[in-house]
């Protein structure tokens, strides 16, 4: 048995190696077909899935929010009326340039005019306009939702900055600096309650603007007036010193004063000269101890005392200005010196004389001032009243429905582009 195996086992040794055996080709064209089927079923499975989320969003993304907003814009939403306005600010030295109507604003000329227009358009749309428009009309009723219109509706429990919001989005205040115009759009859901608005809210812009006008004018006249006050203080308290000054020194004028001490002394001078002539004639005539010479000698040493001390009232001499005695600084301004009581009053009237021009100069600014505040006046100048419309022209209904389906669009189109994006990636 053994050795049949081996013999058989040699005998397979030595036998020729045969090649793997090969397919019919229309076998191998059969099965290529079979693959190619089953991979386009699953390309074909996933095909229809991802078109399917693609359809599905652009429905949900585009198509329901605009047949929501079509529906809501066409059957729900409240019409609203439009009222217009046009003012501007000027003042009263302005100089309208001639020709067109359109020019009697083009040139305000101040800039004053100016900044008060950015405030008044600033104020228009301000809290505080809000705030008087809601003492007024009560803007939850005013803008009270209508119907199911709580789009474009005010809630009636709505706080100061929802009422805030809400009167900027049915309030458009357009501004044109190179003119000056301010062009005021108020929108309501009835036109005589839209006209009402714009009318009230002119009235506060033209209260505001004389506001403004007669705090500007105020506020030049102050600072005038303050200066009139310090000088006429100081003119005042110059002439009381002078008073004080005379009630004291017992003598209007110290200059006059003055001049008679030196005329006095000048004619005792002269006396004195007249009397040393006597003297000296008498002594030709007579002896020294004559009654006539002794009499002659008692006027000559008199009239020096005198002399000197007239001399001493009128100054002294004296190097520390005292005047000598009792006719010092310190000593009483009626027994003081004539040439001590003068520097003072000439102190005194120099002061007196500069507080008078001082006072003059601020009376002609304060009048200067009177005229320049009352000549730049500003008023509110209104050249289209509120007008009442009769054609609803808000909400943009159509427009309205376009934004909602671009938006729609835009944000589809950019997930799906997205998507696309990552899938190539991956």
């Amino acid at each position: 048995m053994a050795d049949s195996e081996k013999a058989l086992n040699t005998k397979n040794k030595g036998a020729p190696t045969h090649a793997p055996e090969t397919k019919h080709p229309n076998i191998r064209v059969l099965e290529g077909l079979l693959q190619k089927s089953k991979k386009q079923g699953k390309r074909k499975a996933t095909f229809r899935f991802r078109h399917l989320v693609i359809v599905s969003s652009f429905l949900a993304l585009v198509v329901v929010p605009g047949s929501a907003a079509s529906f809501y814009m066409t059957f729900i939403a409240a019409d609203q009326y439009e009222s217009t306005a046009s003012f501007t600010v000027r003042s009263i030295d302005s100089s309208p340039v001639a020709g067109d109507i359109l020019g009697m604003f083009s040139q305000t000329g101040a800039t004053s005019t100016v900044s008060d227009s950015y405030i008044l358009s600033d104020y228009l749309l301000s809290e505080a306009m809000v705030r008087k428009l809601d003492e007024k009309f009560d803007l939850t009723t005013l803008f009270a939702v209508r119907g199911g219109d709580f789009i474009f509706g005010l809630d009636k429990d709505a706080s100061i900055e929802e009422k805030l919001s809400y009167w900027r989005s049915v309030a458009t205040v357009d501004y044109e600096h190179a003119s000056n115009i301010i062009e005021l759009r108020i929108r309501a859901f009835d036109p005589a309650e839209a006209q009402q608005v714009a009318d009230f809210v002119l009235a506060s812009s033209e209260n505001l603007i004389n506001d403004l006008s007669d705090t500007a004018r105020t506020e030049a006249l102050r600072s005038a007036k303050v200066e009139v006050g310090v000088a006429e203080k100081r003119l005042a308290d110059a002439r009381l010193a002078i008073y004080s000054f005379r009630d004291r020194s017992q003598e209007v004028d110290p200059v006059e004063g003055a001049k008679l001490a030196m005329q006095l002394v000048a004619e005792m001078e002269q006396r004195l000269v007249r009397l040393n002539s006597d003297l000296a004639t008498a002594r030709n005539q007579m002896a020294e101890d004559t009654p006539r010479i002794r009499v002659i000698r008692a006027q000559i040493e008199s009239l020096e005392q005198q002399i000197t001390q007239e001399r001493l009232r009128l100054g002294g001499g004296a190097e520390d200005g005292s005047g000598g005695g009792r006719t010092g600084q310190n000593a009483p301004l009626a027994d003081q010196s004539v040439s001590n009581r003068l520097q003072i009053y000439e102190g005194l009237e120099t002061e007196r004389e500069f507080s008078q021009q001082a006072y003059t100069a601020a009376l002609a600014s304060l009048e200067k001032a009177r005229i320049e505040a009352t000549g730049k006046e500003r008023y509110l100048a209104t050249f289209i009243q509120p007008t009442r419309s009769e054609k609803a022209e808000y909400p943009r209904r159509i427009l309205t429905v376009l934004l909602v389906v671009l938006a729609g669009i835009f944000t589809w189109a950019i997930l799906t582009l997205g998507y696309y994006n990552l899938r190539d990636r991956a």
